[in-house]
């Protein structure tokens, strides 16, 4: 399954630039691990960052200018650094599976003369096979909307370019110009996006003849960014299995049906697990009302009749959408969940941080989990270098370090002193 190795982020809200993990120009980096944690304190930029990866996102799905206004982000003159007049850039660079050739893709969003959002820079690029040092070879390249895509997966095209420029829209289009002429123009194709405000892995990603960019299309579209909301999950939708969790949680009960039909063997672990941790819970099934709602019941061992999830406490339907989320017999690729923490007893934090981890490292198609988190006692479960810590600078804007590249922090660690609790002193500010 594919691993996002590392991400820069620039001018996006406090983010004005920080990178997490290896990208393509810092080779010696090392990647961000398959369980991520950011940590820091109120304000210093933690919801930003989650919301950096849901505005990418959005932006496949919608288009960059409703991006900008998705989620109430409000246009983008507000989530655009306040003071930058540079574009809002985002580089991923990722690995389809562990021993693929590293993957860039590079996106800059800028505003026009009427101040509309829309898509300034996009490039995709791969190193060749058998290539391990230089520059990547291109497979999609594109300044304005305009701009050329490589069919197949086996080419790409090398540019020589400023690295700290870019290349313009004249000299691509030069360069254009040029390979129409080259044997290798069958293999080419000169694109041209009739709504530059659409991203062109969105278009050309759906046709067949261009794989490399399909996959890393898949590749975001299969994003979970949890917006859970335990009053969504408490609603009563029309009976009917559904596979895969809603970002709001407002289908569990259909999840539940689906697993108790299609996985009984998993979502007896997933029960096993609830009842260890939450006292009482003896079993959890589904109900079809008259008019076909379903109705998502909780049986107590103490009790006679069952409980429905409108009665139970926001920690227990949290925790229960999370275990079954990561029991997705397809799971997704990248899980991104901001303070998870909410609601829940403290003394299931280190047991929830360990069910993140162990589903992350633990299977071949495992998903690589991101979070946020300002709880020392999710912390304390938590390595040095899957921790990241984020501050403010006395410019107001976010940076980010590695909590494994302290040294003395390191050594404390190894001593067996728990990494939340460091924190909780103030080692790690």
């Amino acid at each position: 399954m594919a691993k996002i190795e590392g991400i820069r982020i620039a001018n996006y809200r406090v983010l004005k630039d920080v990178t997490l993990g290896k990208v393509w120009d810092m080779p010696r980096v090392d990647s961000l691990t398959p369980m991520t944690a950011v940590i820091g304190r109120n304000g210093v930029g933690k919801s930003s960052l989650f919301d950096a990866f849901g505005f990418l996102a959005d932006c496949l799905k919608l288009g960059v200018e409703e991006a900008c206004d998705a989620r109430g982000r409000g246009g983008f003159d507000r989530i655009r650094s306040q003071g930058s007049a540079s574009p809002i850039e985002f580089q991923i660079y990722y690995r389809e599976e562990p021993r693929a050739r590293p993957i860039t893709y590079e996106l800059d969003i800028d505003a026009d003369d009427m101040g509309r959002p829309y898509v300034a820079r996009e490039r995709l690029r791969q190193r060749r096979k058998g290539q391990k040092y230089g520059r990547p070879f291109s497979f999609l390249m594109m300044n304005d909307g305009r701009g050329v895509a490589w069919k197949g997966d086996a080419q790409g095209q090398q540019v020589e370019e400023d690295e700290e420029a870019g290349f313009d829209l004249t000299e691509l289009l030069k360069w254009i110009l040029e390979i129409q002429n080259r044997e290798e123009s069958a293999e080419t194709e000169i694109v041209e996006l009739q709504d530059k405000r659409r991203l062109g892995i969105a278009t050309l990603g759906a046709l067949k003849q261009h794989p490399r960019i399909a996959a890393f299309r898949q590749f975001i579209e299969g994003w979970y960014l949890s917006y859970f909301a335990p009053d969504a999950a408490r609603g009563l939708p029309l009976a009917g299995p559904q596979p895969h969790l809603s970002v709001h949680g407002d289908n569990l009960g259909n999840v539940v049906q689906f697993m108790e039909r299609e996985h009984g063997d998993r979502f007896a672990s997933v029960l096993r697990r609830i009842a260890a941790r939450i006292p009482g819970i003896d079993r959890i099934d589904t109900l079809r009302s008259p008019d076909g709602r379903l109705l998502l019941r909780f049986n107590d061992k103490g009790f006679d009749d069952p409980f429905y999830a409108q009665q139970m406490s926001d920690g227990t339907l949290k925790l229960f959408a999370y275990l079954l989320l990561l029991e997705d017999p397809e799971p997704p690729p990248f899980i991104c969940i901001e303070e998870p923490e909410n609601g829940l007893y403290h003394k299931l934090l280190q047991t929830l941080a360990g069910e993140f981890r162990g589903h992350a490292t633990g299977k071949e198609n495992a998903p690589q989990i991101f979070v946020t988190t300002h709880q020392p006692y999710f912390v304390d479960a938590l390595r040095p270098d899957e921790t990241w810590i984020l501050e403010k600078g006395e410019d107001g804007f976010s940076t980010i370090r590695r909590a494994s590249d302290d040294e003395i922090l390191q050594a404390m660690f190894e001593e067996e002193l728990p990494l939340g609790g460091l924190w909780y002193s103030d080692y790690l500010d």
